[in-house]
């Protein structure tokens, strides 16, 4: 079985290559819980007073589904998340400080080797501009007040996890390909994602 992940920031296009890589193999979909957070919108309008439960609630959601994931695995060949165990922490990085960063680390560090680490890692990056115009495009309310500086931050939190990330993980330059309107696009991405994987080496069936 292959488990692929597709990460990086907000609005880079997480779930719409999750779903075209998912519908390509015939694999399983795991998209990232977002709606359901209820501090998501508070947090948004108050970041420091809602910080450590929007943390806290992402972070015991996605470990909870991420293990019913891997429980499942006898019952499907491939897995493809739209989120990677680890963006919680890139995120709780930026948003918590002190006692709540302290907590947040001890929690983190007790739930993450529990769960299987992914057999691929695309990291979509973006530049704000893009992101904002995608973020703007989905329409979520509580999302349209957000900033291009808040955006640059969170990239930068990225390209410093992956500088220091020890798997098998593909760089897309969102910017560059529209794999969600464009063919060739997207036969370009699909070919960069899929050669490294060696799926026949994994028992990819005919």
């Amino acid at each position: 079985m292959a488990f692929v992940v597709i990460e990086g920031p907000i609005g880079a296009g997480k779930t719409s290559l999750t779903r075209i890589l998912a519908e390509e193999l015939s694999a399983r979909v795991m998209l990232e819980v977002v709606e359901e957070n209820p501090f998501l919108a508070p947090f948004y309008e108050n970041p420091e007073g809602f910080a450590f439960q929007v943390q806290i609630f992402f972070l015991l959601s996605r470990y909870k589904q991420s293990l019913d994931a891997e429980q499942g695995a006898l019952f499907y060949d491939h897995l493809i998340s739209d989120y990677l165990f680890d963006k919680d922490f890139i995120f709780a990085s930026l948003n918590l400080q002190g006692h709540e960063w302290e907590l947040y680390q001890e929690l983190y560090q007790q739930l993450k080797p529990r769960l299987p680490e992914p057999d691929m890692l695309v990291y979509l990056r973006a530049q704000p501009d893009l992101l904002l115009q995608r973020i703007d495009k989905r329409g979520r309310s509580f999302e349209q007040n957000m900033e291009a500086e808040y955006l640059r931050r969170l990239g930068q939190a990225y390209d410093d996890y992956f500088e220091h990330y020890k798997g098998k993980f593909v760089v897309i330059d969102a910017d560059q390909f529209d794999f969600v309107e464009n063919p060739v696009d997207r036969a370009t991405v699909m070919k960069k994602v899929l050669e490294p994987l060696n799926l026949d080496d994994m028992g990819k069936q005919s």
